[in-house]
C-alpha cells in the first residue's frame, strides 16, 4: 500500500535520526493518513487522506 494522500500527494520523508553523540541511522516519517470512503462521481470510493487536507477542508465530506 502507498502511503500517499490522494488529495495533496503527500508521502514519506526520509533522514537521520541523529543521537547526541551525534550517530546517524536512516528513518522515515509517515504521513497521518486515514483511510475514508467517499462519494466521487456518485459511486463510492475508499481514499486515503491526510489529516493536514481534512483539517484544511480540501476534503467533500458527505
Amino acid at each position: 500500500m502507498s502511503r500517499r494522500c490522494d488529495f495533496c500527494g503527500k508521502g514519506p520523508m526520509y533522514g537521520n535520526n541523529v543521537s547526541h553523540s551525534h550517530r546517524k541511522t536512516r528513518t522515515r516519517w509517515e504521513p497521518n493518513l486515514k483511510r475514508m470512503k467517499l462519494k466521487v462521481d456518485g459511486e463510492s470510493k475508499n481514499v486515503k487522506v491526510c489529516m493536514s487536507c481534512l483539517h484544511a477542508g480540501k476534503v467533500p465530506i458527505v
